[in-house]
């Protein structure tokens, strides 16, 4: 063997030597002891998780009715059996046209149409007839005094974005009532 290799061979058995000797102190004594007692302590108890009821739906079936933290209103009758005092009442005499067979809200206001003074006998605003659609997708062509929707409308007026027209409905005590609704370009009955 030559010098260099038993050079490295004392030195490694003198390493192992130190490290040995080294590591048979007592330098956890205090960690071993920490262990010990741990170690010797009650073990803890994890109460296991409480038991949920299942969730039950509820319905409320009392939606129609008065809230019960709201008082409750007083109704004063004040309606008398008088005789109706208007002399309003529809003519069911007159033929009904095809769009009183719709109800306004399903009659829809698409556009206008201005015909030339010199292609009509009138002039003015009777020239400007308005384009209504119903909801089978028939466009009809109507201008003041023409009739439509299901409550006896007469069209009183008809401009570029809307058709007005007045209704007469019942008012509840056997006379009626004259009703002011209007059509508009986006389809929407109001009144």
């Amino acid at each position: 063997m030559s010098l260099k290799h038993a050079m490295k061979a004392c030195f490694g058995i003198g390493l192992v030597s130190l490290l040995t000797a080294c590591s048979q102190g007592n330098g956890f004594s205090d960690l071993d002891q920490f262990m010990a007692e741990t170690r010797a302590k009650p073990r803890g108890f994890v109460e296991p998780l409480p038991e949920f009821k299942s969730y039950e739906a509820f319905t409320y079936s009392a939606a129609d009715r008065r809230a019960p933290f709201e008082p409750p209103v007083d109704v004063q009758l004040t309606m008398m059996d008088e005789e109706p005092i208007s002399d309003i009442e529809p003519d069911l005499d007159r033929p009904k046209e095809v769009l009183e067979n719709f109800g306004l809200k399903e009659l829809t206001m698409v556009g206008t149409l201005n015909r030339e003074a010199g292609e009509d006998s009138g002039s003015g605003s009777g020239n400007l007839f308005a384009l209504i659609r119903d909801n089978t997708g028939g466009i009809h062509r109507v201008r003041t005094g023409n009739y439509m929707g299901q409550n006896y409308g007469r069209i009183i007026g008809v401009n570029e974005t809307r058709v007005e027209l007045i209704e007469i409905v019942p008012n509840g005590r056997g006379g009626w009532v004259e009703r002011p609704r209007s059509l508009t370009l986006d389809g929407e009955a109001e009144g």
